[in-house]
């Protein structure tokens, strides 16, 4: 009996040794561009600013955009441990599937935000080649 408790209580209390490390997560920022016309850098998914009593429980039993912006994260710190064109690739889909029609082209970097003192401090880590956007809508559709 107490075996089968030692295996169960893990479950059930969090341990706060499950990673390795903790650091800042890397955000996504793409621009567009159109010919000679170069976009602006604005963040991927950006996070809602506030959320509803409801949305909260909601979000607590059905949330598959929160499961993809997971999976861009686990992507995007592996693209900065050990860098491999899939990683790059499945950035480049999920990023494309979200925007309109209309663009050429489509870039994105990975930043790190941190705080020095009383100011917030962004750190490009990553900044990818110019791809084809009709050609990852293509692929995404």
């Amino acid at each position: 009996m107490l075996r089968l408790l030692s295996l169960f209580l893990p479950t059930v209390i969090p341990s706060w040794r499950f990673f390795k490390t903790v650091a800042p997560s890397p955000r996504i920022e793409y621009r567009l561009i159109e010919g000679e016309s170069i976009g602006d850098w604005q963040e991927d998914r950006p996070r809602p600013t506030h959320l509803g009593l409801g949305q909260v429980l909601r979000r607590m039993l059905w949330n598959p955009d929160w499961n993809e912006q997971l999976y861009l994260v686990s992507c995007s710190e592996r693209l900065i441990e050990a860098p491999s064109q899939h990683s790059v690739d499945e950035i480049n889909l999920r990023v494309a599937r979200t925007l309109p029609e209309g663009a050429q082209m489509l870039q994105f970097r990975l930043v790190f935000l941190s705080r020095e003192g009383a100011r917030l401090v962004k750190l490009v880590e990553y900044e990818s080649t110019q791809v084809a956007l009709a050609s990852l809508q293509a692929v995404a559709a």
